[in-house]
């Protein structure tokens, strides 16, 4: 099994930034992506950004240019910067993990991020 554990959401401006971060414990081993997916109320949920364990990243095209996602290997972390906050990014942010070998995903509780003046 893996835990994730959220912090880092809040209430931001619009255009102001925000730093998620994401610690996993337990079989940490057997974790290759790890990234953040996002829902908003009365919609889906959907990928924000990923990042394997070698460091390839992927992007949804709404936070191209604006987040970065990173991580710690050796911490077992991942963070996800962003940058010129627009209100359409307010959602619960949830961090996810999975093992490539059989295919498990793993989720955080979600933290929430707001947007708004």
């Amino acid at each position: 099994q893996v835990q994730l554990v959220e912090s880092g959401g809040g209430l931001v401006q619009p255009g102001g930034s925000l730093r998620l971060s994401c610690a996993a414990s337990g079989s940490i081993f057997s974790i290759n992506a790890m990234g953040w997916f996002r829902q908003a109320p009365g919609k889906q949920r959907e990928l924000v950004a990923l990042i394997t364990h070698g460091g390839t990243t992927e992007y949804a095209d709404s936070v191209k240019g604006r987040f970065t996602i990173s991580r710690d290997n050796a911490k077992n972390t991942v963070h996800l910067q962003m940058n010129s906050l627009k209100p359409e990014d307010t959602a619960v942010h949830y961090c996810y993990a999975n093992n490539h070998l059989t295919g498990v995903e793993y989720w955080g509780k979600g933290t929430l991020v707001t947007v708004s003046a």
